[in-house]
């Protein structure tokens, strides 16, 4: 059976840790889904791994769109999130046209970045069919206002901001959530603080589900990878079997594991 958000819900209700990866072509979307990964996502960090660029800022809606129409090709299974790129969410209008043109090319939710101030733009989006997941904690497109990529929550007032935040977007009607670069102590907080399923990326297994970088995990990148990248293609004879090791290893909660988190 294909993956929905009712399938998300439940994995949560049930204690069941699930698993995302970013794709951006067919061929990587059927690999995927052989591997049994619950969750896509058309990344807009297509604009680094890519396109070459040195952040996600660069990325257009036609972008997103030509991607997400080729993942969706090749996706039979999964669940689909594009990113909604750098201003095209900047007023509500902007967010329903561009978030349509996601879903009408074979996307299943959008993601934005952002917080509490989303709430708004947020409901708009869920009346009109188009579910979001919300992405907190560090937001790349916002990478010039934080100076640089930083662990974010790491005070107790920012902490508690970022749990208030979380609330007020589940009232709103975000369907997900992820948490990047959060300490794992709070980014476990927040998922028990909504019923709505959590999704992290350097914020610990206390998170309902986990995301990485697709060229992250297989190994490609420039420079050195971040702290909580894992290196799955190591010791497997494929990507398929990398895949699988990874969707394995969250499933075990022996990915993530403490070293790969923040205090």
């Amino acid at each position: 059976m294909p993956i929905s958000l009712t399938t998300l819900r439940d994995f949560k209700k049930r204690g069941e840790k699930f698993t995302m990866l970013t794709c951006y072509d067919t061929i990587f979307a059927q690999t995927m889904n052989a591997a049994g990964v619950e969750c896509l996502l058309v990344g807009d960090s297509l604009g680094m791994v890519l396109q070459g660029h040195s952040s996600t800022l660069p990325v257009t809606m036609q972008d997103m769109v030509y991607h997400t129409q080729c993942v969706a090709r090749g996706n039979n299974n999964a669940f689909l999130v594009a990113d909604m790129p750098f201003m095209s969410y900047a007023t509500v209008n902007d967010a329903l046209h561009n978030a349509a043109d996601l879903m009408r090319v074979g996307a299943h939710a959008v993601k934005l970045e952002g917080s509490a101030w989303l709430a708004d733009t947020v409901t708009q989006l869920a009346r009109g069919g188009i579910p979001c997941c919300v992405h907190m904690g560090l937001t790349p497109q916002s990478v010039n206002v934080f100076g640089g990529y930083k662990v974010q929550g790491k005070t107790p007032d920012a902490a508690a901001q970022l749990i208030a935040d979380a609330k007020v977007l589940e009232q709103a009607g975000a369907a997900l959530l992820l948490l990047e670069c959060v300490p794992s102590s709070v980014a476990a907080q927040v998922a028990q603080s909504v019923s709505i399923p959590v999704i992290g990326i350097g914020a610990g297994k206390g998170c309902d589900g986990q995301v990485l970088v697709m060229h992250d995990m297989l190994g490609l990148h420039q420079g050195k990878a971040a702290r909580f990248v894992k290196n799955f293609l190591t010791g497997q004879d494929n990507i398929q079997a990398a895949f699988s090791a990874y969707v394995k290893a969250v499933k075990e909660q022996s990915y993530p594991a403490p070293e790969h988190g923040f205090n």
